[in-house]
C-alpha cells in the first residue's frame, strides 16, 4: 500500500469498446467481415466476421469489405456474409414442439410382449426396460 491510499481496481475508459471496429485507419464503423490473406496461394479471403479477433486477420466494415481489392496477381474469394442471425423456420419450431410433447408423455413401465406402446406402435419384444432414451434389451439367445 502506498502513502496515497489503496490502488483503484479499474479505471473507466471510453477508449475501449466491446464492439469490434473496422481495422482500416481512421474508420470507426462496426466490423461485419473478416479478411485473411493466404500467402501460399496468393489469395485474399473475405468472409463472415470471425468469432474472435486473430492477430493476422483484419476486421472490415461493410463499406471497406465491398471496396476491397487485392494486389496484382492475387485472387479474392468472397464468402457469403451473414446479414443477421438465422431465424428458425416453421419446420424447426414444429419439430421442437413435437419433441417437447413426446418427452412430456408418461412412459409405460411394464410393457410385455405384444403390448401397445404410447405411440401406437407395438412394443419391441427384445426391450426389457427403458429409462429416458436408454433401453435394456433382452439377449437374442434367451
Amino acid at each position: 500500500m502506498s502513502r496515497r491510499g489503496p490502488l483503484k481496481s479499474a479505471v473507466p475508459s471510453n477508449l475501449v469498446s466491446p464492439v469490434r471496429r473496422c481495422s482500416r485507419t481512421a474508420c470507426g464503423r462496426p466490423a461485419v467481415a473478416t479478411l485473411t490473406y493466404v500467402y501460399a496461394d496468393s489469395t485474399a479471403v473475405l468472409g463472415p466476421l470471425a468469432t474472435y479477433a486473430e492477430p493476422h486477420c483484419y476486421d472490415l466494415c461493410a463499406e471497406h469489405s465491398e471496396r476491397l481489392t487485392a494486389p496484382r496477381g492475387w485472387d479474392v474469394v468472397r464468402l457469403a456474409v451473414d446479414s443477421g442471425p438465422a431465424r428458425p423456420s416453421g419446420d424447426d419450431l414444429e419439430a421442437l414442439a413435437n419433441a417437447v410433447r413426446e418427452a412430456a408423455r408418461p412412459q409405460e413401465r411394464a410393457a410385455g410382449p405384444g403390448a401397445v406402446a404410447p405411440s401406437g406402435r407395438g412394443a419391441d419384444p427384445m426391450e426389457v426396460a427403458r429409462r429416458g432414451h436408454l433401453r435394456v434389451l433382452r439377449s437374442p439367445d434367451s
